[in-house]
């Protein structure tokens, strides 16, 4: 039997700036807002205020290292891996995606917490030097599909600044093929 449960309707949205300036994430203004409570540095949204197993979050590390392109199958690998570990995990869908040396990697996927079977859909982004990770999970699969056209307007406009887009791309940091030198103008060739 489908649900007589009324479609979720937007009254409006907030946007989170991060402190560092690190990213930004738009979100529903009637959603709640808390601390992540696993030891990293981000911010948690849901729409109900007692109970946070549905949510959009995002979460960010420092890396020991600069990601490059070059990293992606590793990190890859690393990050199924930890799926892995998950109990009951399923991988519904899977996207890797580099754009220069910015790495993302999406996948949507269900596993088992508790007897509870919740969805997620997840963005792993290596950007320079962070681990930046935009989380969206429904505390059942019923509730993430109830949430989902909500939840997933986070994913449209998290942005990520011009300065971190910058950083990423091999032609402008020097990290990419190596371009000739030009020769100055009123200078002769060899």
């Amino acid at each position: 039997m489908k649900s007589t449960r009324p479609t979720p309707k937007f009254v409006g949205i907030d946007t989170y700036r991060d402190a560092q300036g690190r990213y930004s994430v738009r979100f529903p203004s009637d959603w709640h807002q808390f601390d992540i409570d696993f030891g990293r540095d981000g911010r948690l949204f849901s729409p109900s205020a007692t109970n946070t197993h549905t949510y959009v979050a995002i979460w960010i590390d420092q890396l020991q290292f600069t990601a490059e392109a070059n990293d992606a199958t590793d990190l890859a690998e690393a990050f199924e891996k930890g799926l892995a570990q998950l109990p009951a995990c399923t991988i519904l869908e899977r996207a890797d995606t580099v754009i220069g040396n910015l790495i993302k990697f999406e996948r949507f996927y269900t596993f088992d917490d508790n007897g509870v079977t919740r969805k997620r859909k997840v963005w792993a982004m290596y950007v320079d030097k962070w681990l930046m990770v935009l989380t969206y999970q429904g505390e059942t699969v019923d509730e993430w599909e109830h949430w989902y056209g909500m939840a997933n307007q986070s994913f449209h406009h998290f942005v990520i600044p011009t300065e971190l887009w910058y950083a990423t791309d091999r032609d402008i940091n020097g990290a990419g093929t190596p371009v000739p030198a030009k020769t100055p103008r009123g200078k002769a060739k060899n």
